[in-house]
C-alpha cells in the first residue's frame, strides 16, 4: 500500500490474483475428492502432470522470492513510518530511486532481517517446524487488521457503533477461531513471533516513554516566549538569520537560552521552527506550512509532513518567500541540541530502560541529517539530561 497505493493493488487483486487463487483452490479440491477424500499427499504439486512438477517448483521458488522482496520493502516503510510517528529512533534512510519515493533502503532493518531469517533457519530447520509460528503470526495478523477495521469505521468513517459490530465482528469472530486454534502451537514453535512482536514493541514503548520524557524534562528549565521577548528587547543583535529546531512554539528552545548565556548576543532574526507528522501518509502543499510573526523580529514556523513523507528543512525554508520570509542559506546558521542521557537513581523510569533509551538516543541519526540540512550550517549545543 505505501509503495503504490490502494488502486494498482485493488486491479492486481481482482483482476488476477483472486481468480487464480479461486481456480487454484477449486482444482486442489477436485483432486482431493478424486483421491478418495484426501489420500492425495500433497495436492498442489498433484495438479500438474509430473513432467512439470520441477518447472512449477521454480515458479514457487521466484514466487517466494518476490514475496520476500515484498516483505523487506514493506518493513521498510513501516520502519520510516514509525520514525516519522515518533515510535522508533531516526535510522539512515537511502532513497533508492529520484521518481520512486516508496523506493527506499534501510540498512539496520535489512541487516536485522537477515539475522533472524538465518536464525529461524537454523533453528527450525525445515519449514514443517515453521508451521506454528507462521500460523500465530498469520492468525493473529488478521485479528488485528479486523479490529483496526473496526476502528477506522468509527473514528474516520464515522459510522454508528451497531453497524460497526455488526461488519467487523463477523471478521472477528472468524480471526478468533483461527487465532484460539494456533493458540495450541506456541510450545511448538508458535513463540517466535510472540517474542519477536514483544520484543518490538518493548523498544517502541520505551522510545516513546523516553521521548516524552526527555522533552518535559527540557522544558522545565525554559520559559514562556511572550516573556522572552520582552526582556530581550533591548538585547544586542548579530547580523544573520538564526534557525533553531524545536518541538513547541510557546516557550523558548533550550538551544537559544545556552546561546544566549554564553555568547551573550542574539541575532537579528530569529526563526522557531518546527516538524509536525501527521496522521495521513502526505499533506497537501498548501497546508505544509505555517508562519506567525510574533514580534522584535521572532518567527514562528510550523512544518507538516506526511507520515509517509521525507522531511526537508532547505526546501521548505525556501517555500517561505510569499509569506514573508526570505532566506539567504549562507546566512542562516541551524541550532540544535545535543543532549547526553543521564540515568537517575532514583527514577519512575526504569533502570534498565533507561539505559535502553540512552543506547537508541544515543546511536539514533542526528536530526539535522534527518531533516537535510547542511552540515556547514549547524551550531549544535551541548548539554546533559537526567532520566
Amino acid at each position: 500500500m505505501g509503495h503504490f497505493g490502494a488502486r494498482p493493488i485493488r486491479f492486481a487483486w481482482y483482476g488476477l490474483v483472486l481468480p487464480c487463487l479461486i481456480l487454484n483452490y477449486a482444482g486442489q479440491t477436485a483432486v482431493v475428492v478424486d483421491a478418495a477424500l484426501g489420500q492425495e499427499p500433497n495436492p498442489f504439486f498433484a495438479l500438474c502432470p509430473a513432467a512439470l512438477q520441477l518447472p512449477l517448483v521454480a515458479l514457487a521458488t521466484v514466487a517466494t522470492i518476490i514475496a520476500s522482496q515484498a516483505i523487506i520493502s514493506g518493513a521498510f516503510s513501516m520502519t520510516r513510518q514509525a520514525i516519522q510517528l515518533g515510535l522508533c529512533p531516526r535510522l539512515n534512510i537511502a532513497q533508492t530511486s529520484a521518481t520512486g519515493y516508496g523506493q527506499i533502503y534501510i540498512g539496520f532493518v535489512n541487516w536485522t532481517l537477515m539475522a533472524l531469517t538465518l536464525g529461524l533457519t537454523l533453528g527450525f530447520r525445515s519449514s514443517d517446524n515453521l508451521a506454528a509460528a507462521f500460523g500465530i503470526a498469520v492468525s493473529l495478523t488478521m485479528l488485528l487488521t479486523s479490529i483496526l477495521m473496526f476502528l477506522t469505521m468509527r473514528e474516520i468513517w464515522k459510522w454508528n457503533l451497531a453497524a460497526s459490530l455488526l461488519t467487523a465482528g463477523l471478521f472477528v469472530v472468524v480471526d478468533m477461531s483461527f487465532v484460539s486454534a494456533n493458540l495450541m502451537k506456541v510450545l511448538e514453535g508458535g513463540w517466535f513471533p510472540l517474542v519477536v512482536a514483544a520484543v518490538i514493541f518493548f523498544l517502541m514503548m520505551t522510545w516513546h516513554q523516553g521521548r516524552d520524557l526527555l522533552v518535559k524534562k527540557l522544558e522545565r528549565d525554559t520559559l514562556p516566549l511572550a516573556t522572552f521577548i520582552a526582556q530581550v528587547g533591548a538585547k544586542t543583535r548579530v547580523p544573520g538569520t538564526a534557525v533553531y529546531m524545536t518541538s513547541r512554539l510557546d516557550v523558548v528552545p533550550v538551544p537559544l537560552l545556552h546561546n544566549l548565556k554564553h555568547n551573550k548576543v542574539l541575532h537579528d532574526r530569529i526563526v522557531l521552527l518546527r516538524v509536525v507528522t501527521a496522521s495521513t501518509p502526505r499533506v497537501a502543499p498548501d497546508l505544509r506550512i505555517d508562519v506567525e510573526h510574533v514580534g522584535s523580529n521572532f518567527h514562528t514556523m510550523t512544518v507538516r509532513y506526511g507520515f509517509m513523507e521525507q522531511p526537508d528543512v532547505p526546501e521548505a525554508l525556501d517555500q517561505c518567500r510569499q509569506r514573508g520570509l526570505i532566506f539567504n542559506m549562507m546566512e542562516t546558521s541551524f541550532f540544535v541540541g545535543r543532549v547526553k542521557i543521564v540515568a537517575e537513581r532514583r527514577s519512575r523510569f526504569a533502570a534498565f530502560q533507561a539505559h535502553l533509551f540512552e543506547i537508541m538516543h544515543r546511536n539514533a541519526m542526528a536530526a539535522t541529517e534527518f531533516f537535510r540540512i547542511p552540515p556547514n550550517r549547524v551550531i549544535e549545543l551541548g548539554g546533559q539530561v537526567e532520566i
